[in-house]
């Protein structure tokens, strides 16, 4: 009998930590693959009750069929939990996300097959030399691709990490205060932008280059065709929650939210006028060291989902007939609406410069503002300054 117990203990030693550090592992590769919620402390869990269930089995006098069949208990117990979440998590992912973006490198310029809008004729203005840096929102990448490729030298410009890349508003206007961009191409800047602009001594021209729409949309079923902008307020603001009291189904109304600083989350919070936004859908993120951040969700294509976007953009996700544009205070978002200003939510996008020193930016801008430069700005597809 005493062998036995020796034996016992002995198996408990080698076989205790080996599963305790096996547990540890599963855990944090759970949490480096993936990052959710669910999987890192259910993995924790099991590995407290097979412990358990081991210590159980070698010293304790419950009979070995109860303690096996709590074990089958458990693990079935396991098994559901985990085959509800998957299917929920199946649920989930079978709603589109709308990832707010193109294929930029289809508008690469001087491409050969690229989709960036030309001019019929040689341009008026032909940079030579070092062309200014030029940096941008994601939406406005084709445009001014569009305008390198009529008056830069011919190259091969990289959509990331050239004299025209695209890294998106926030980071842009990043670079232009840091000094690494000569240009932004952009919505109006955030509050934010602007202070920290300030605090680095830099003052910002904003040269006003052409109009856009700030729309809405919801998925093509939605029942709901407009909204007014009370409307939009109440919502985004949290005092209206449910389809049904804006004219759709009874349902709660899920408002998805862009990254702070970006063009369209800041023409959100301008359209709030001081109202403060609720806090937006969440989703994990993995990050490093096997932690977990929460970031603002992408729109994903829910029954009950709102988004918005700017015009360009929606046109491009619009193509599938998975979403439909919202009319706001009655008015539809085209570009005759636009154009006349009937759009409520009508609104210019820039050519952001700051004292740069670069001798070419000044006649870069007189060129975009020329009827060359206005041209491409409507053959891209957004409405030039006089409509």
């Amino acid at each position: 009998m005493k062998h036995k117990q020796i034996l016992k203990i002995g198996l408990a030693a080698l076989l205790i930590p080996a599963l305790g550090m096996a547990g540890l592992a599963g855990m944090v590769l759970s949490s480096l693959y993936g990052g959710d919620r669910f999987y890192t402390p259910l993995i924790g869990i099991g590995t407290v009750g097979v412990l358990a269930a081991l210590i159980v089995l070698l010293f304790s006098r419950i009979p070995i069929r109860k303690t096996l069949l709590a074990i089958s208990a458990g693990a079935a117990i396991f098994g559901v939990a985990i085959g509800i979440y998957e299917i929920n998590r199946a649920y989930h992912n079978s709603f589109a996300r709308v990832d707010q973006g193109v294929d930029l490198y289809a508008y690469q310029p001087f491409r050969e097959d690229t989709k960036a809008a030309r001019l019929d004729r040689p341009a008026a203005l032909r940079i030579d030399g070092q062309p200014p840096r030029i940096d941008g929102a994601t939406a406005l990448y084709p445009l001014y691709a569009a305008f390198a490729q009529a008056v830069y030298p011919e190259g091969e410009y990289e959509v990331y990490g050239s004299e025209v890349q695209s890294s998106n508003t926030v980071y842009a206007y990043a670079s232009l205060i840091k000094g690494e961009t000569d240009i932004v191409f952009a919505a109006h800047p955030s509050q934010q932008q602007l202070e920290e602009a300030k605090a680095a001594g830099i003052e910002l021209k904003l040269t006003p280059i052409g109009r856009e729409a700030f729309v809405f949309f919801v998925q093509a079923d939605n029942p709901v065709r407009g909204l007014t902008m009370e409307d939009i307020r109440d919502i985004y603001s949290g005092r209206v929650t449910n389809w049904w009291d804006v004219g759709g189904k009874d349902s709660q109304i899920r408002a998805f939210q862009r990254p702070e600083n970006s063009g369209s989350q800041t023409a959100l919070q301008r359209l709030m006028e001081g109202d403060e936004l609720m806090t937006p859908p969440k989703e994990d993120v993995a990050a490093g060291m096997g932690g977990i951040i929460e970031q603002t969700a992408d729109y994903r294509n829910y029954p009950n989902a709102l988004g918005y976007s700017f015009l360009f953009f929606a046109t491009e996700m619009v193509g599938g007939g998975e979403i439909r544009l919202l009319s706001v205070d009655g008015v539809y978002p085209n570009k005759q609406t636009i154009a006349s200003g009937a759009y409520p939510l009508t609104s210019e996008f820039y050519a952001v410069t700051r004292d740069s020193g670069h001798p070419q930016v000044e006649p870069f801008l007189e060129w975009i503002l020329s009827e060359e430069g206005q041209e491409l700005v409507e053959k891209t597809g957004y409405i030039p300054l006089e409509g």
